[in-house]
């Protein structure tokens, strides 16, 4: 949100799920990692789009070409969306889940984020 700096408790949480996916012993784990830090960023442009930009990373590391272009796309849109206040709640920012498709969040990232 522009003005609206990321509340301590979401950024420390946010900053955790990010690292946790830098250090993971497998992609599975990753991926995890990385949707969880995307569920915090989303109201946040900066924050959003570094999350896209290591989901970019991860997908070329794996060479998986549909999810890096699908993160090139998210890439290009996310600080948009996060300025506007233009995002689908819950999303978890991967490739094969629609940009506008609002889901269920984790219960724990759900109670953070509405004490913000």
């Amino acid at each position: 949100m522009i003005g609206r700096p990321m509340p301590a408790r979401v950024r420390a949480a946010y900053r955790a799920e990010m690292r946790a996916a830098r250090t993971a012993g497998d992609d599975v784990a990753r991926w995890r990692h990385l949707e969880r830090a995307h569920i915090l960023s989303q109201p946040w442009p900066w924050p959003h789009t570094a999350n896209h930009l290591a989901m970019f990373a991860l997908a070329v590391r794996r060479r998986d070409r549909r999810e890096a272009l699908g993160q090139v796309v998210r890439i290009i849109v996310a600080a948009p969306g996060s300025a506007l206040g233009r995002y689908p709640e819950g999303n978890t920012g991967r490739a094969g889940v629609g940009l506008t498709q609002p889901m269920s969040m984790p219960v724990d990232l759900a109670a953070l984020l509405r004490a913000a």
